[in-house]
């Protein structure tokens, strides 16, 4: 089995903001907006090379979402910055209404997603926003997992014309994908083969489910991982591909069991290939306040979970 390795850790939301002052160097089209989060959202470097190109709206999510579904009017393609809680719940009425409706070429980019946002507790976290989103229609819905993912994908949905939902977040995160590696829209990659089981994970879930998976070669299960970075468009082909070989199946996700990647999952396998699936997720509940490694111990959302889950799915088979 492959193994993956790492030589530092950074937190996603820092991909966003390579990535973003990357797109302010070579697209004269990108904008940023952001609700008075510039360094949370790492945009002080866009912000600082483009000043002419940066807005900072204050706290008025709505205003933000409502400025650039009309930036895009006159052809410019806009990067709004927030937290993911303040991106979704916040304003869906504006994502729904001028942004979602029309199919306007706005870019959310939300970070501190999920339970791992930590110490600021369930008002400031989210484990809703990925289900809000994928449920909008044309909105695609992007979920990377480490900074050169997070980067990659940032630069890739400057190319794609209509909305998109990127969700990125704010602990240090193992650093393990191919760093100029091509991001693909709607393209899963699987990271391992195996024969026993798959497991498909998202965002900080992906690194969690390769420590899974060595752990479960320990014990002669051979697990086949993919990174399922874009949530819709879903990649039902490399799921349904893999299934037929292990005949069960694994979701993992830092968001709640209802509405995710693992509803998405089963929705796919119940119209083509019924095998047995285990949830890793949020068991339908708010976070609290925490350390991050600690709140994905207490709501299993870690290798240990998913070990258990495998477990839980081969006996089912």
């Amino acid at each position: 089995m492959k193994k993956y390795t790492f030589t530092k850790k950074i937190d996603t939301r820092s991909g966003f903001g390579a990535g973003l002052a990357e797109l302010g160097r070579t697209n004269e089209n990108v904008v940023a907006l952001c609700a008075d989060l510039i360094g949370s959202l790492k945009m002080d470097e866009f912000k600082n090379e483009n000043p002419e190109r940066f807005f900072q709206i204050g706290i008025a999510e709505a205003n933000m979402m409502g400025i650039a579904a009309g930036l895009t009017v006159g052809g410019k393609i806009p990067f709004t910055g927030t937290f993911a809680n303040f991106s979704t719940a916040r304003v869906y009425d504006q994502v729904r209404q001028s942004i979602a409706y029309s199919g306007k070429n706005v870019k959310i980019c939300a970070s501190h997603a999920g339970l791992t946002l930590g110490e600021d507790g369930a008002t400031h976290q989210t484990l809703e926003d990925i289900g809000m989103m994928k449920m909008l229609p044309g909105m695609v819905v992007i979920n990377p997992c480490d900074y050169n993912q997070t980067k990659a994908a940032t630069i890739a949905i400057a190319e794609h014309q209509g909305p998109v939902y990127l969700r990125f977040g704010r602990p240090a995160v193992p650093v393990f994908m191919p760093e100029n590696e091509k991001f693909e829209i709607g393209k899963a990659i699987k990271l391992t083969d195996g024969a026993d089981v798959t497991i498909v994970a998202t965002g900080h879930l992906v690194w969690e489910a390769l420590q899974a998976s060595e752990k479960l070669e320990e014990m002669g299960i051979s697990a086949e991982v993919i990174n399922i970075h874009t949530i819709k468009p879903l990649d039902e082909e490399a799921i349904l591909e893999s299934v037929a070989k292990t005949k069960c199946i694994v979701t993992a996700e830092e968001h709640n069991i209802l509405g995710g990647l693992g509803e998405s999952v089963a929705r796919t396998l119940s119209l083509n290939s019924p095998v047995p699936q285990e949830y890793v997720a949020v068991n339908d509940q708010f976070g609290e306040s925490g350390t991050p490694v600690q709140l994905m111990e207490k709501y299993k959302l870690n290798d240990i979970a998913i070990v258990a889950a495998v477990k839980r799915a081969i006996e089912r088979k």
